[in-house]
């Protein structure tokens, strides 16, 4: 918020500021003096001085006054205006100020002076000091040296110094009508911006190591981030303030479904091209969407390093980007356009593998795969295989398990039952 002013008289310096209090003094009456003579000067220009908010800079206002024969303290709020309007300050109204007096008679008349000269400040009874707008005071300040005013006498003061006021005013405004709007090319650039406060760790980056590059890669911009996620970035140089601003953006900008975007195409496949829309933010226009008709070739439509106009068309739920340049052509939709991709898509078929799309022939071809390892079956070929030679005698036949061996041929038949008294035991016949 904006500092206490501080300010002196005599070869007179009047300093008002924002944040960064000083000022300067001189061969001066005094310190109450001082403080009687210019206070009504930082006061009547605080309330149209812009917020930080607004106008992100540090204010300074030096009015220095080598001689005079008026209000010094008037004629510095008359002339900072104008200094301030000429920087380009975009202050919400114009500020002039004008110093009244009185002579009081000993019978009770009395006269209101208007713009007191010092023998009318020195012999007077009153110096009154009244500043601010076309539609309003702004700063008061009476000095008396009678016991009080009146009602009638105190609205008589108010009425001349509004006149005088309009008057000076009027003056002030031949000679620049508005603030300029652009300020002056050796001002340093600032401008603000916001962002999540869950994204500041990350532009800070590990021991600042993000923002100091992007100071750096930037050209020298000076960063200030704030824990509410504003971001001031400043600059001598407008070009570098900008190119900072784009990087943060680029890091921390939540790209939003329907947005526009200018990028440079980065990469081609043959369904599509990646596109940067953002510093470190890539996103896929699918080859149905490149162009407002078909387009049989990524490479007839786009080439790598091409300016592209594209509409974020679909974030998916792996936070994707898909891009539709066809949609800015064709003025299309979000929607329109993520549909038309999906279309698109499928009337192409996957984008990858093996043979399983229409148009697609398989690349595997009909080669022996062998057996899996552990599949625990026989051996499966496409070639014939020889036909295996009979054993020379018949091996073992059932087991223990079944409660018979046979160990020579014998005669042909069934075997004889498994003799139960034994437990399942082996026949001895």
């Amino acid at each position: 918020m904006p500092s206490r002013p501080t300010s002196t008289s005599g070869t007179c310096t009047t300093t008002t500021s924002r944040r960064t209090p000083s000022a300067k003094s001189g061969p001066c009456a005094g310190p109450a003096a001082a403080k009687s003579a210019t206070a009504p000067s930082p006061s009547a220009l605080e309330p149209v001085i812009p917020s930080e908010e607004e106008f992100p800079y540090a204010l300074r206002l030096v009015s220095e006054v080598m001689s005079s024969n008026g209000s010094t303290s008037m004629a510095s709020v008359c002339g900072s205006t104008l200094a301030l309007m000429d920087a380009g300050v975009p202050i919400s109204a114009p500020v002039a100020g004008i110093a009244m007096g009185l002579i009081m008679g000993d019978n009770g008349d009395y006269r209101v002076l208007t713009d007191i000269a010092g023998q009318e400040d020195f012999m007077g009874d009153m110096d009154f000091k009244v500043a601010g707008t076309a539609k309003g005071i702004t700063a008061l300040q009476m000095d008396i040296k009678i016991g009080g005013v009146s009602r009638e006498l105190l609205a008589t003061a108010l009425q001349q110094a509004r006149e005088a006021r309009e008057y000076i005013l009027q003056r002030m405004l031949e000679v620049i009508p508005e603030p300029r709007p652009e300020l002056s090319p050796h001002a340093p650039k600032m401008y603000k911006l916001k962002i999540p406060q869950d994204m500041i760790g990350t532009l800070i980056g590990p021991g600042g190591k993000t923002v100091r590059r992007i100071q750096d890669e930037a050209g020298g911009a000076a960063i200030d981030i704030q824990e509410d996620g504003t971001v001031i970035v400043g600059s001598p140089n407008e070009e570098v303030a900008r190119k900072a601003i784009r990087m943060i953006e680029g890091l921390t900008k939540e790209v939003q479904v329907g947005e526009i975007y200018t990028g440079k195409v980065t990469r081609l496949l043959n369904f599509g091209a990646f596109v940067e829309i953002l510093p470190g933010k890539e996103g896929l226009v699918h080859i149905s969407q490149l162009g407002a008709d078909h387009v049989r070739n990524v490479e007839d439509e786009v080439k790598v390093g091409d300016e592209v106009t594209v509409m974020v068309s679909e974030i998916d739920n792996l936070g994707r980007i898909n891009l539709s340049r066809r949609a800015v052509l064709l003025g299309e939709s979000p929607e329109q356009a993520a549909a038309a991709a999906r279309d698109g898509a499928r009337d192409r078929g996957p984008r990858g593998g093996s043979g399983g799309g229409p148009g697609r022939p398989s690349d595997r071809g009909d080669r022996d795969r062998g057996g899996r390892p552990g599949a625990g079956g026989p051996q499966r070929s496409s070639q014939p295989q020889p036909a295996r030679p009979a054993p020379a005698s018949p091996g073992p036949v059932g087991g223990a398990t079944r409660g018979w061996v046979r160990r020579s041929p014998g005669p042909e038949g069934a075997p004889p039952p498994p003799r139960r008294d034994f437990g399942g035991g082996m026949d001895d016949d």
